[in-house]
């Protein structure tokens, strides 16, 4: 039987990326998503993602470890950015991201906790930005919950922008136009769509 090096294994994996012009780094491990790079869908959505005016409130659903919502924080030299995930492991280490990366973020108030969707965020709070970079295989019911919720908790004019394996643009483009009344593609590649939707009212 092959000996498996379960130690080395085990130990944290680091990755370098320039994203939104800034040097990052993230630790990260066997188990989240794409632990080895940054994946390709995030790179678009950065790659795509309107001006965010600063002093911004932003909210990252989905976070894994943590490259869209730090990203951003780097930009942002006031706001507050949210970061939230339903999996313990990808917020301790988008809490350990948080920390190295934090010489980028201004004053800018980061911070990460568990929620399933919105189930952990405050009800009366608002955000000018919400992201994510959507799971390929869940429920529709899900999807609805999310949007319907999204809507919910974006200020007027607020911007809900995700990236989503192309199969599911039609999904989100019937999806979109009923909650919010409008759709936009913002970019796409051989595997991804970046699309926006504005709460206007």
């Amino acid at each position: 039987m092959p000996i498996i090096p379960l130690e080395e294994l085990k130990e944290d994996k680091e990755v370098r990326a320039r994203l939104l012009q800034t040097e990052l780094t993230f630790k990260t491990t066997w188990g989240l998503f794409c632990p080895e790079e940054i994946d390709q869908g995030t790179k678009l959505l950065l790659e795509h993602l309107p001006s965010i005016k600063d002093g911004a409130h932003v909210l990252d659903i989905g976070c894994g470890y943590g490259p869209i919502g730090i990203a951003i924080a780097s930009k942002l030299q006031s706001g507050t950015i949210d970061m939230i995930d339903k999996d313990f492991v990808a917020v301790e280490y988008t809490k350990k991201n948080i920390d190295i990366n934090k010489k980028h973020f201004g004053d800018a108030q980061v911070q990460t906790y568990l929620s399933n969707g919105f189930s952990h965020v405050d009800q009366k709070k608002k955000y000018d930005l919400i992201v994510s970079n959507l799971p390929a295989k869940v429920s529709k019911e899900f999807f609805w919950i999310l949007f319907g919720e999204a809507f919910e908790h974006l200020e007027t004019n607020g911007e809900f922008v995700v990236v989503a394996i192309r199969q599911l643009e039609p999904m989100l483009k019937k999806s979109f136009e009923a909650v919010f009344g409008n759709f936009e593609v913002l970019g796409t590649d051989k595997v991804y769509s970046v699309v926006r939707t504005k709460k206007l009212v």
